[in-house]
């Protein structure tokens, strides 16, 4: 079973359903599966066959939807890629992922235009309408160049899909790259099916239950939560094209949305459009955090506005990518992430590879039917992470005595001074408690002395916070080698388009 066929199932058991709202407008199961069908028969007939791969470059629209379900059905390998990515950062993952074709919106070819003579081996660019004016035979693509609509209007319904194995790739995502060049995790279609299933079961999300997805459709916590988990129960996706806040406060109480999905930075936001102009969440039933962790006073001040349950868990690409949430048949644990979600396994080992008891700190390994194939064309790194069917995840973490998991820090975040482990995590906790911190991001500096010292970053909502006082508040809940020796002020954070921090954009502003 894989999540088309799936789809196919759900369009056959309930055609008029809804199954996703983009603009107001309503489209059936019925209709979304017809037009999956016409545009993987519409590959098919430009030459593409299982295990060929193809780009999907767009934001969040039906295109996606279609595009994504269409090149699966026919067995294509889909490679979600950022469309706000540079023409640079394109270039690579399209040359490392061997893409024979590309997805994208009109309005971007421009990027493909200027990287076209590095892209020798794609083949076709299918362009998705956005209503601009923008004339297709102006293009320097216009030889490779074909209309998205106009795919799915020529395709058949007809078309029989090709079996596919459990096993074979479906998805290759490639990570955000934060420590390094962005490796392509290669997801099977039992990895994408299993854990969409799993994770709908886990979260009890079902055919009533309407879904906002307002996280990027190309990053896999959207993919699998917002996309796949209710579309595999008959449930109904809300597309919004751009996060916004409002919007989210539309669509809850237009739409009667039950469930929202979001990083903490989202979650952020809707408080603070909240306090400032108001804002109902009454019929959602369910708010999902993960993507980064969630500031415990956040997470409180946020579920004590809108007296809404968060449920935070965590995941990562490589493993499709839930490995735990917070239950919700018992109780909810602030700053935990929640137990293993059903047939996923997850561990806590020191660097022997050997369990940690409770309460102690080690690395986060991770075993079930969702963990990736391998990274594609890496197998040093295919091997360094996957070690006797365990991932190993780079996270630090602690398993208290009733299961609940806690994220500690990154494996590679840990700051080291005179000796002494800080996480970073547990120095932001802290900062955030402070009212007139409005968001916060701690690194470790060098130092002559004590080999790294503590360095937080810091957005305020109170412009007379100084670094004097923030330091008293810190000394005050820190052991002093935690506390930060230099706090930096800024307007924002640098995060990328998930709202994930880029720790790595700060240690670059500390080396200029």
């Amino acid at each position: 079973m894989n999540i088309t066929e799936q789809l196919a199932i759900t369009a056959g058991n309930h055609p008029g359903k809804t199954a996703y709202v983009f603009n107001d407008e309503k489209t059936s199961y019925m209709e979304l599966d017809g037009a999956v069908t016409k545009f993987a028969s519409r590959l098919q007939q430009l030459g593409y066959k299982k295990g060929d791969h193809i780009a999907i470059a767009v934001g969040n629209s039906p295109f996606y939807v279609i595009g994504l379900y269409g090149a699966l059905r026919l067995g294509v390998v889909a490679i979600p890629v950022n469309p706000q990515y540079t023409a640079n950062e394109l270039a690579y993952i399209l040359k490392d992922g061997d893409v024979k074709g590309i997805i994208t919106m009109d309005v971007l070819l421009g990027k493909f235009e200027s990287i076209r003579s590095q892209l020798s081996s794609v083949k076709h660019y299918i362009s998705c309408e956005s209503g601009a004016n923008i004339s297709p035979a102006a293009s320097p693509l216009y030889d490779k160049l074909y209309s998205f609509s106009e795919m799915v209007e020529e395709g058949s319904l007809g078309f029989e899909p090709p079996e596919t194995e459990d096993e074979e790739t479906a998805i290759i995502l490639y990570t955000s790259g934060t420590t390094g060049k962005p490796k392509g995790a290669m997801l099977t279609h039992k990895n994408i099916y299993s854990n969409a299933k799993d994770t709908a079961d886990y979260l009890t999300i079902g055919g009533d239950d309407r879904v906002i997805a307002a996280l990027p459709m190309f990053h896999v916590f959207c993919l699998t939560v917002a996309l796949n988990a209710p579309l595999m129960n008959g449930g109904t996706v809300m597309i919004m094209p751009k996060f916004s806040p409002q919007e989210v406060f539309r669509l809850a109480k237009e739409h009667d949305a039950t469930i929202f999905a979001g990083v903490p930075t989202m979650y952020n936001y809707i408080l603070q459009a909240s306090e400032q102009n108001g804002g109902d969440l009454s019929g959602i039933r369910l708010c999902i955090s993960g993507g980064a962790s969630m500031p415990v006073s956040l997470l409180k001040q946020f579920e004590a506005a809108f007296n809404v349950t968060v449920s935070e868990g965590y995941g990562l690409s490589e493993a499709s990518p839930v490995t735990c949430f917070n239950p919700l048949d018992r109780p909810r644990k602030p700053g935990s992430i929640g137990t293993s979600i059903m047939n996923v396994e997850n561990k806590v080992v020191d660097e022997f590879g050997e369990e940690v008891p409770p309460g102690e700190v080690g690395e986060l390994i991770v075993r079930g039917p969702n963990v990736m194939k391998g990274y594609y064309n890496l197998e040093e790194e295919t091997a360094a992470a996957l070690k006797d069917g365990w991932l190993y995840t780079g996270d630090m973490a602690r398993m208290d005595d009733e299961g609940y998991f806690y994220i500690v820090d990154r494996k590679k975040d840990m700051i080291l001074v005179g000796g002494y482990n800080v996480y970073p995590r547990e120095v932001e906790e802290v900062l955030y408690d402070h009212p007139g911190v409005a968001e916060a991001a701690v690194i470790g500096t060098p130092h002559p002395e004590t080999g790294e010292a503590v360095l937080a970053f810091v957005v305020v909502s109170d412009a007379e916070l100084d670094e004097a006082t923030l330091q008293d508040f810190c000394q005050a809940h820190l052991v002093s080698y935690k506390v930060p020796s230099t706090i930096e002020f800024m307007d924002e954070l640098p995060k990328n388009t998930t709202g994930k921090l880029l720790r790595k954009k700060l240690r670059e502003q500390i080396n200029q």
